[in-house]
């Protein structure tokens, strides 16, 4: 069964009912229900399916096709970023409600959800709130809008972060000083770290407001340090 706000690529929290031969029956929280075949799990080949996936796990997946009335999903398609974007807004889905029932009481608070639920996200409608407080005056008193502007700004969204790892090296007598100088030119000037692994294998990490604008930073910087390394005969690749 498909539920009309469910479309192809989008990234949804799910729950694990069973597993059935090379099969995973899914929940997706609020849409129905699914399934991952094994191909979909993890990349490579898979010797226990258990040691991925098991009931009751709560797992990220990426919606792959709505066919004949299935939800076929997968899990290793999902990438780092989205990952954390999804996990970040059902937290602030809960925080936000918590700030309803504080303000308004349960059965009031799941009315007024259920109403704004019908036109968009809890949390999209409140980070609306964030550029234009006057949107709350369609839903609620006087009071209870100023009471809820009072929680919000004294609640701070904790910077996110992202990291990637990556390998690069160069065979040459002067290689390290090579590798140092690619990666220090590709992060200048922006607020990524760069730490040492082991053995031509790097970690880069970066901090910001919005999972998206960090993945594209990431990706320029990646990007970068590739370009360099081809120019200077390095070896290069990245985790995916």
């Amino acid at each position: 069964m498909t539920n009309k706000q469910l479309e192809e690529g989008q990234i949804v929290l799910c729950t694990v009912e069973k597993v059935i031969g090379t099969t995973v029956f899914v929940k997706i929280d609020g849409n129905g229900e699914g399934t991952i075949t094994t191909s979909e799990i993890a990349p490579g080949r898979i010797r226990n399916l258990r040691n991925y996936v098991v009931p009751n796990k709560k797992i990220v997946c990426k919606i792959l096709n709505l066919k004949s009335g299935r939800i076929h999903l997968s899990l290793r398609r999902v990438k780092q970023y989205e990952r954390k974007e999804l996990l970040d807004k059902i937290k602030k889905e809960k925080n936000y409600k918590a700030i309803l029932r504080t303000v308004l009481g349960k059965e009031e608070s799941e009315e007024i959800v259920k109403k704004i639920s019908e036109t968009q996200n809890i949390a999209d409608f409140f980070e609306e709130i964030k550029k234009d407080s006057k949107i709350l005056e369609k839903y609620f008193t006087k009071e209870q809008t100023e009471k809820i502007i009072r929680i919000i700004e004294t609640k701070k969204d904790k910077p996110k972060e992202l990291k990637q790892i990556f390998r690069i090296s160069n065979k040459s007598s002067d290689g390290i000083v090579i590798v140092k100088e690619i990666i220090q030119t590709a992060i200048s000037g922006t607020n990524a770290d760069v730490s040492y692994i082991s053995a031509g294998k790097y970690s880069i990490k970066i901090h910001g407001k919005d999972f998206k604008e960090i993945k594209i930073q990431i990706n320029q910087i990646i990007e970068l340090i590739e370009k360099q390394a081809k120019k200077n005969n390095c070896e290069f690749s990245v985790e995916k």
